[in-house]
């Protein structure tokens, strides 16, 4: 996607002193609270992710799955993250160069709550919980991986999105200057994923900000991403910069460029096989090649919550 660019001369008398701008949401606060500025957002305390990384006053979340999770370093050495390389250690090596901070996500479409908020708007009021779940790669691999983060549901109804809010789209950030992949084809970029409004509020689904109790680290696709169980990896779109309400269908990354292979839904579905494996058992990821292959279980073990939302939906077709 073609980024125009323009230059401008700045007087230094239009240069925002830099003590105005540190102080800038006391500023913002105090001309909400006159009524000088709309408040986007129902007012709550500011939250941060520590600058240390540990996420402290997480909960555990009651339906955590009971396996032992993967270790820290499988979880954050083996990655699908094209922005920094296809390879799956290529995140690992090239994520550093990402700066998740300062942070911003825009907001636009068919709700009542658009604009551009920062990464404490963001946070605030939500409490953290880890959730263990099972998180499956259309490779036939899976990890057990503690998250930390909240429903996606508590954030998107502070958007007051409309009944015309059929779908939700989301963006990755694409920058040249920190993403070395993006000069590479592979994809039309930026990534962009979505679901339905269904998925996007079930309860399941997770906006998440850490892992093993620890800020994301930054090829796991700081310093937000999308967590959606029951489908597979690559639907859980990392660095989100943008939340787009539609009434249409969205574009999805992946279906745009192999339509044929992944579908817009992305269920995990053992009883549709890709075109170039099958998806009937999978590998624990961790364990070596000679780790025995188990049955891939439909939705990836979460048919019992989401199965109702594909009721009377044909899975063969809508893959």
């Amino acid at each position: 996607m073609a980024m125009r660019t323009r230059t401008a001369t700045i007087k230094p008398s239009e240069i925002t002193p830099e003590a105005a701008f540190y102080n800038r949401r006391d500023i913002l606060a105090a001309a909400i609270a006159l009524g000088l500025l709309p408040n986007a957002l129902p007012p709550a305390h500011a939250a941060v992710l520590p600058a240390d990384g540990t996420l402290r006053d997480v909960g555990k979340w009651p339906g955590s799955l009971r396996d032992p999770p993967n270790s820290f370093a499988d979880i954050t050495n083996y990655n699908n993250y094209y922005e920094f390389g296809t390879g799956k250690g290529d995140p690992a090596r090239n994520a550093h160069r990402l700066e998740p901070r300062p942070w911003s996500v825009q907001v636009t479409g068919e709700a009542g709550k658009l604009g551009t908020f920062t990464l404490e708007d963001i946070l605030a009021p939500h409490a953290l919980e880890e959730r263990i779940y099972r998180f499956r790669c259309v490779e036939a691999w899976s990890m057990i991986v503690p998250w930390v983060g909240f429903p996606l549901s508590d954030l998107l109804q502070r958007f007051e999105p409309t009944s015309r809010a059929k779908y939700v789209q989301f963006f990755t950030l694409a920058d040249p200057e920190q993403m070395p992949g993006l000069s590479y084809n592979v994809l039309e970029w930026p990534y962009r994923e979505g679901l339905t409004i269904e998925e996007a509020m079930h309860p399941l689904t997770l906006l998440t900000v850490g892992v093993y109790g620890k800020s994301l680290p930054n090829q796991n696709g700081a310093p937000l991403r999308l967590i959606i169980p029951w489908k597979y990896g690559f639907k859980s779109i990392k660095s989100i910069v943008r939340i787009h309400f539609t009434e249409r269908e969205p574009e999805t990354s992946w279906n745009m460029a192999a339509p044929q292979e992944y579908g817009f839904y992305s269920n995990v579905n053992p009883e549709v096989d890709h075109p170039r494996w099958s998806q009937a058992t999978e590998r624990r990821l961790g364990g070596g090649l000679f780790t025995a292959r188990v049955p891939t279980l439909m939705f990836n073990g979460y048919a019992d919550e989401v199965a109702s939302l594909y009721s009377g939906l044909d899975l063969r077709r809508y893959y």
